[in-house]
């Protein structure tokens, strides 16, 4: 099977949009504890250090996401948090070497996946084809998608104005379904992650207040738009987003300011969420924000 015969649905992608209702239970999530959750990345090296820091997040409002190799060990020693794993492939089977599915994912009891993180984006070259892919691959085996957006350095320079027009383009692109997608109700988690502040990229600071501005708009963007509409006549599919998040070089110093802001529900975390005393001020933290 070939990537081209993968990605066939593609060309339908750019000109026949689903029309989306949005509704979410914001007023709830007003009352709930902030979301966690840890992507571990290509860390740890050992299954011992993966079974300290699985304990270490093993609360309920706390989200795992190893390292495929640590799945199954992650998914027998949790018993409150739940888990995912960082990426997926964008066919459901086939002769992809490498390769992990998303129905396996979901067989091994995970409930998300990461999606377009930005690091996939530009080393791996990840287009937003292969991740509109990978989301609808994702949505049709029961996981949850965590869809990563967010504009570089180059964009941001530009102003706040051509950032939020380009995290625009891509939730169009991205959250572009065929018309006969079977799903009634989308259940999705968006996070916003500037590149320019990620550590892997440099390491800028984004401010708490632009980040929940940015948020907001995607926020607005979701109940708002109906993607275009279908020349054909599309079908009406409810978009129900579960948690807008900020991933952005979160630690343990800065995490309180971003989760009081009110338009961000959970903060995607990196490279905090490999040690173990820093991760347990954040949940500390998270914990006691409304």
């Amino acid at each position: 099977m070939s990537r081209r015969a993968g990605l066939r649905f593609v060309d339908k992608i750019l000109f026949h949009f689903l029309r989306i209702e949005f509704y979410t239970n914001w007023e709830e999530n007003e009352f709930m504890s902030k979301l966690l959750f840890a992507n571990w990345k290509m860390n740890p090296v050992s299954e011992k250090e993966a079974i300290i820091l699985a304990r270490v997040g093993d609360v309920k409002h706390a989200v795992i996401l190893p390292p495929f190799l640590f799945l199954p060990t992650v998914g027998k020693i949790l018993k409150n948090a739940k888990f995912g794993v960082q990426n997926i492939s964008w066919e459901k089977e086939g002769a992809l070497t490498g390769e992990v599915s998303a129905e396996m994912v979901k067989k091994m009891g995970a409930n998300y996946a990461i999606i377009g993180h930005s690091e996939r984006r530009e080393f791996l070259g990840e287009s937003d084809e292969v991740i509109a892919a990978k989301v609808r691959t994702s949505l049709d085996a029961g996981l949850t998608p965590i869809l990563c957006v967010g504009e570089p350095k180059s964009v941001r320079k530009k102003g706040f104005v051509a950032a939020k027009t380009y995290v625009k383009k891509q939730l169009l692109k991205n959250l572009s379904f065929t018309k006969n997608h079977k799903l009634k109700t989308i259940n999705l988690i968006i996070a916003y992650e500037p590149i320019w502040a990620i550590s892997t990229s440099g390491g800028g600071k984004e401010t708490p207040e632009d980040a929940a501005e940015m948020i907001g708009f995607i926020r607005q963007q979701l109940k708002t738009s109906t993607q275009g509409g279908s020349a054909s006549g599309g079908k009406n599919h409810k978009l129900k987003t579960i948690y807008l998040l900020y991933g952005g070089s979160v630690n343990a110093k800065n995490v309180g300011d971003f989760l009081a802001m009110k338009q961000i529900d959970g903060a995607l975390v990196g490279g905090a969420s490999l040690h173990p005393s820093e991760f347990k001020k954040m949940v500390k933290i998270a914990e006691s924000i409304k």
